[in-house]
């Protein structure tokens, strides 16, 4: 995914004269000489000072090491010489013309790799990685889409996997100059924007020297102008409010294509409607005009009262769609759902019949979502128009996927951790509505404050940035992608364009943007639950509190490898749980109460340490434990005798108090407090006290400490993109063009 697929038509700049360019935006580039023959290699040498690296230089010479055109470090004349007659030795006729580049040598243990290039969805896009040899090994790059923000370079830097290598000192050498750095990234940026016929760029390496990074080799590829995006003019709150209150609380609901079977679409939709409790008018229209579920239904959309419904949910077959988009128009309808399939999935005629279905729609101004679609969900509306279950409780979480079977994943995930949805919708082939539209409405949506979206591709890069954009900035995201394998075409192995695969673009705009990205179905719910249920950390630093020492050991290890930091344990906390327990605690971070707790123990552990200024998140482990032994109690032949039934009783109380206890020291002194425990999957009979009271306070109960540790680092970077955001908003602006 490399710049354009019109590699035919472009053309290369020599190594001299990429360097010439790149210098007039700020790039800082090796001092050089060019020279025609081994005696004015000598000279240029001799006016440079030694040492130098003399290279074979011509258009048409992009792989130069692999040909052996680089000799470096050479120390005096008759060297650059004999290295000068060599390399013009080793040029063939279709080389074309090449001269000798004679350049100062740029010493510097450390390599990054720097780049542009014009992806195809996305438009321009810079590049950051670990340059030299590497770059191909180990493959560490970022990307960010342009125009870059204040701010953006440096969240570059800090995404790449060895960070420290530039961010800390190495052998001697200073951490890299990250303002520097900046103005390379920036140069690139402003590259792209003001030379559009410019289709990559590569600097590999930048050395740094100093701490200053340098491009000592630079290829600049032509080609066609790239087209500018056209510019968006993006629609009011108010205005996207409107837009989708037909599909997400309309007055009424039409359902066409009812059938009398149970197996259904048409049945299934209906029943879902009037199942669970939808407020408004619901009409059914079938052709025989046969009653359903004990409910008459009408012959056509015609007979339904003009100005009582707002949307259609479509189970009709696809050839009498635009007839009865028509009719539903007519009667006042302005959304229509359409679960009918048979559309672009179907091939080329398929396509056509969408592209006609959308020209109708926009043309009589309904909005169209689907085809083939799975349905629309609004708790608020208490509407569940779907082909499938569940519905699920009412909440705060918006849905949109590209998958009908990825949206019930996500709703089965509400129903079993009770945090709920406010809307949910099936974008099916998204014809007309596409996934950007629905997030602009999250964005303005009041009855929505954290986004969760399922994707598997990006049809318009430029509106899905802003969207994206537009939503995070406000409203959490977390984005889920399917085929994230695919990749770009590869030119050579070390250049900026085979780096850029599809999955790395988009991973680099969500960092730029804010959106998180989860990496299964699992944490992408408890993802977007964390966030709607828990207060965002204030920084990295974490304490873990556990009945036992094992769990608390692994979570270490997790924190550690999440980047989040497991301070030492204040003297503070120390001295208060001193004073609750005996002696055998671990007395340090995690804090392993080794069972020495006692009734009122881990209620006022937690208070003590969400109320420490040093504690920005707490780990809690060990929940459920006492109400498995009272479901082994409850379920065994001794019960309820022997003073079991209270001892149940006490198990099951003290668990529901934990809950309770780590919901209100959250909320009390305004940090998360993540809890997990293996038991959310245990004692399915009654259910396990534990994991069922942070259910009943409205939280997720972790499966496990792994899960509320990633959980806890996607929070962190929402709190840290939010603080990068409020920095950017009081930054001036960067200078213009060098």
């Amino acid at each position: 995914m490399a710049a354009s697929p019109d590699r035919g038509c472009r053309r290369t700049l020599s190594e001299h004269a990429s360097k010439e360019l790149l210098a007039g935006f700020g790039i800082p580039v090796a001092r050089e000489l060019l020279a025609a023959d081994p005696s004015g290699a000598r000279r240029a040498a001799e006016a440079l000072g030694f040492p130098v690296v003399v290279k074979l230089c011509g258009a048409s010479l992009t792989h130069k090491s692999e040909r052996g055109f680089v000799r470096l470090g050479l120390d005096d004349g008759p060297a650059v010489e004999r290295a000068a007659a060599e390399l013009l030795a080793l040029a063939r006729p279709e080389d074309g013309s090449v001269e000798l580049l004679v350049a100062e040598f740029v010493p510097g243990r450390r390599e990054l790799i720097a780049g542009l290039t014009r992806d195809p969805t996305f438009g321009p896009c810079v590049l950051l990685g670990l340059g030299g040899v590497l770059a191909e090994a180990i493959a560490d790059v970022v990307f960010a889409a342009v125009p870059l923000r204040e701010g953006d370079a440096l969240q570059m830097l800090r995404a790449l996997r060895t960070s420290r290598l530039f961010t800390e000192p190495f052998r001697g050498e200073p951490p890299v100059d990250e303002d520097a750095l900046g103005r390379v990234l920036h140069g690139l940026a402003r590259l792209a924007a003001e030379r559009p016929e410019v289709a990559a760029v590569d600097l590999n390496p930048l050395v740094l020297r100093g701490g200053e990074p340098v491009a000592v080799d630079a290829l600049v590829e032509l080609g066609p102008p790239a087209p500018l995006p056209a510019p968006g003019s993006p629609p009011s709150d108010e205005a996207l409010r409107e837009r989708f209150r037909p599909l997400f609380d309309p007055r009424g609901v039409v359902v066409a294509g009812v059938s009398t079977h149970p197996g259904k679409f048409g049945f299934v939709a209906y029943h879902n409607i009037l199942r669970f409790g939808y407020r408004g008018a619901v009409f059914a229209v079938n052709r025989e005009g046969s009653a359903v579920l004990g409910r008459p239904s009408l012959r056509s959309v015609d007979e339904v009262p003009e100005g009582t419904a707002d949307l259609v949910f479509v189970c009709t077959p696809n050839q009498v769609n635009a007839d009865l988009l028509r009719a539903s128009a007519a009667r006042g309808i302005r959304a229509a759902f359409v679960a009918s399939g048979g559309y672009g999935e179907a091939g080329p005629e398929g396509r056509e019949r969408e592209r006609e279905l959308v020209r109708l729609a926009d043309e009589l101004g309904v909005l169209l979502a689907g085809p083939n679609g799975q349905g629309v969900i609004s708790t608020p509306a208490s509407l569940c128009a779907q082909i499938v279950a569940p519905y699920p409780p009412p909440g705060r979480i918006g849905v949109v996927s590209q998958s009908g079977n990825l949206l019930s994943s996500f709703l089965n995930y509400a129903v079993q951790t009770g945090v709920g949805v406010s809307r949910a919708i099936s974008a099916g082939n998204s014809a007309q509505t596409e996934l950007p539209d629905y997030l602009e409405f999250f964005a303005a949506d009041p009855e929505t404050d954290v986004v969760l979206a399922y994707l598997e591709g990006v049809r318009d890069g430029e509106h899905f940035k802003r969207a994206v954009a537009r939503l995070a900035r406000h409203k959490p995201l977390v984005l889920l992608k399917g085929g994230v394998a695919a990749e770009g075409q590869r030119a050579a192995a070390s250049h900026t364009g085979s780096l850029a695969s599809d999955d790395r673009v988009f991973d680099g705009i969500c960092r730029q943007l804010g959106a998180i990205r989860a990496p299964t179905v699992e944490e992408a719910f408890e993802w977007a639950a964390s966030f709607a249920t828990q207060p965002l950390p204030r920084g990295r630093r974490v304490v873990v509190l556990t009945t036992a020492g094992g769990w608390g050991v692994l979570t270490a290890d997790a924190c550690a490898a999440a980047g989040l930091e497991l301070i030492p344990l204040p003297e503070e906390i120390r001295d208060r749980i001193d004073a609750m327990v005996p002696a055998r605690w671990s007395r340090n971070n995690p804090i392993d109460l080794a069972g020495g707790e006692t009734r009122d123990t881990v209620p006022e552990a937690l208070d003590a340490i969400c109320a420490h200024p040093e504690v920005d998140a707490v780990i809690h482990l060990g929940i459920g434990i006492q109400a498995a032994q009272a479901h082994a109690f409850r379920s065994g032949p001794f019960h309820p005798r022997f003073g079991l039934d209270r001892m149940v009783a006490f198990h099951e109380r003290q668990d529901r108090r934990y809950a309770r206890a780590a919901r209100e020291a959250s909320e009390r002194h305004g940090k998360p407090v993540l809890t997990a425990t293996e038991l959310v999957y245990t004692d399915r009979e009654y259910g396990n006290a534990g994991p069922v009271g942070v259910r009943e306070e409205g939280r997720v109960c972790y499966p496990s400490a792994h899960r509320a540790v990633r959980a806890l680092r996607a929070m962190v970077d929402r709190a840290e993109y939010l603080r990068g955001e409020a920095g950017r908003a009081s930054a001036p602006p960067r200078g213009g063009r060098k």
